[in-house]
């Protein structure tokens, strides 16, 4: 595999560089935590990307996407880490989005992808379920066909978890139980989209434990919903609901960001000192950056490769699920040394000062360590989110060892 970059390349590197210096909002550079941020700052460069037309560079030409190639959307990817910019939610541009322009009829593509593209419509996922998460197929929450003067229409009820930013939603999608007799729990599930301001929808928060939230519980309560708003054919959702987490877990990988995080990693450990020393001159813990850089090398190579097969007209399969796995386990290696490196900067916590509020008070330790604790803490959440690790690798034993 090439990895130089042409002069095409390095010019289109440069037109990028430019635009986002250029119209990234400032006051967002660097800042990355959902809980610092409102919901406007969480969509301003997703619409700035839909005024340019670059908010998918993934999706095919015809619905909006930009006709990169992989090299490009990898260099596009750097670009927007090195500045540490917001880049626009998932849940619209990389989930449903796909999904909608690959088993949507017209009606759907026309209705729903101009908002997603623009960023003006926020969605958000309902899968996971109490007693629904890795085992996903055990949903319980049902979706019940019925007819009256209004029309052809579903009644939902059941309850979903970890809504992820719901509390900000105008859309969702979820899975929903079509057939509580289908031999198997997967043959009866269905792919359907609900207006989050339905009668019956009720976003309650889970608080977190510095007192914020960004997940969700997710009531659905006698809930109607048009028909047409079923995606696909109905029973087919756990067809829609593979394509789509497969999408989910390629941009999990992160390798970008990771790549920019090792890069502060060592601006950190240059500066802390262990016996008067630079950190970055401990030979063990040298030694584990050393090998978390070597994975992380690894790791861009394959997702290289997977946006080449993508490119080629092949959709992300089994591994995904290895860009999944491996992702996840450097991001959390990632801010484990970084913790490690501040080291009891990191344990204070001042809520206040952590969220950016205008608060006087001044944290104990250098700017880098105010986050160290609450990153790593939340990061914990990567390995299990979009399917869980151990989930991951029993895809991949059985898709590509064929055990």
């Amino acid at each position: 595999m090439n990895l130089d970059f042409t002069p095409e390349e390095q010019a289109f590197r440069d037109e990028v560089r430019a635009f986002i210096a250029e119209n990234h909002p400032k006051h967002l550079e660097g800042m990355g935590n959902r809980e610092d941020m409102s919901s406007e700052d969480m969509t301003a460069w997703h619409k700035i990307l839909g005024k340019k037309g670059w908010s998918a560079p993934a999706w095919p030409v015809e619905y909006g996407g930009t006709g990169w190639t992989p090299t490009q959307r990898y260099i596009w990817s750097e670009e927007n880490a090195r500045v540490g910019t917001f880049m626009p939610l998932p849940f619209g541009v990389s989930m449903v989005g796909p999904v909608i322009y690959t088993f949507g009829n017209d009606e759907q593509k026309a209705k729903h992808l101009p908002g997603i593209l623009s960023g003006d419509v926020w969605w958000c996922q309902g899968y996971s379920e109490p007693g629904a998460g890795s085992d996903l197929a055990s949903l319980k929450t049902t979706a019940v066909r019925a007819t009256d003067s209004e029309g052809d229409h579903y009644i939902i009820n059941g309850q979903k978890t970890w809504t992820t930013l719901a509390q900000h939603a105008d859309w969702g999608f979820f899975l929903c139980r079509t057939d509580p007799d289908a031999a198997k729990p997967q043959e009866g599930i269905s792919f359907i989209l609900i207006d989050m301001k339905s009668p019956g929808v009720e976003v309650k928060p889970i608080k977190l434990l510095d007192g914020g939230y960004e997940v969700n519980e997710t009531w659905l309560t006698d809930v109607r919903v048009p028909v047409e708003n079923l995606v696909g054919a109905e029973n087919q959702g756990w067809t829609y609901a593979k394509f789509l987490l497969a999408h989910e877990r390629s941009g999990i990988a992160g390798v970008a960001r990771s790549k920019r995080g090792v890069e502060k990693l060592r601006e950190i450990a240059a500066n802390e000192t262990i016996d008067g020393d630079p950190l970055i001159d401990d030979f063990d813990f040298a030694r584990k950056v050393s090998q978390l850089e070597i994975d992380l090398t690894a790791l861009e190579i394959t997702e290289l490769r997977t946006l080449a097969n993508e490119q080629a007209g092949k959709g992300p399969g089994p591994e995904s699920s290895i860009l999944k796995i491996k992702g996840t386990e450097i991001q959390q290696r990632l801010t484990e040394l970084t913790l490690e490196a501040v080291g009891n900067y990191g344990t204070p916590y001042y809520g206040s000062i952590a969220k950016d509020t205008g608060s006087n008070e001044y944290p104990i330790g250098p700017d880098y360590a105010a986050h160290s604790a609450s990153t790593y803490f939340n990061m914990r959440k990567t390995s299990i989110y979009g399917g869980s690790n151990e989930i991951q690798r029993n895809i991949i034993s059985k898709m590509i060892l064929g055990l």
